[in-house]
């Protein structure tokens, strides 16, 4: 109930963690989030912060605000976050960064949380949601690197 996509961006981990951290921008990225706000005293990435973000699913709907809460939070190596209300997360999306030659491979992934309602939902339609998170992971990582290879 994971999956995982790695894009070689040319560009320094300090400058991808500055991308991936900050959720204000997801909306560039992300076929499925087009907006996210920090939320209460959030006003950056931090172990504990909050943020909600907007889904448009699968990119058609349904559409929904989600909260977000940040569990890592390690500058130039490692940001995720859990989704769903505290002590009912549904999903960790985590971004793993590495100093690779010439700049930065950098992993996203996501983990669903272990219980029986999700292990039945992945064994009946985790090949499609599947396909669509890794096609996600993959265009939000090909944007990011578009984005901070221009320079």
């Amino acid at each position: 109930m994971h999956d995982s996509v790695t894009v070689h961006i040319n560009a320094t981990p300090d400058q991808v963690w500055d991308l991936v951290s900050d959720v204000t921008r997801i909306g560039e990225y992300s076929p499925e989030t087009f907006e996210a706000e920090w939320l209460g005293d959030a006003t950056g990435p931090a172990v504990g912060a909050s943020f909600r973000g907007h889904v448009k699913r699968n990119g058609k709907g349904p559409i929904y605000w989600t909260t977000c809460t940040v569990v890592a939070c390690d500058p130039g190596h490692e940001f995720a976050f859990a989704v769903g209300p505290e002590g009912k997360q549904l999903n960790t999306w985590r971004y793993q960064l590495e100093a690779a030659g010439d700049g930065t491979d950098v992993t996203e992934s996501f983990q669903l949380t272990d219980n029986a309602g999700l292990r039945l939902y992945w064994k009946l339609l985790g090949w499609a949601r599947g396909r669509t998170n890794r096609n996600g992971m993959r265009t939000t990582l090909e944007r990011m690197k578009a984005e901070l290879e221009v320079a």
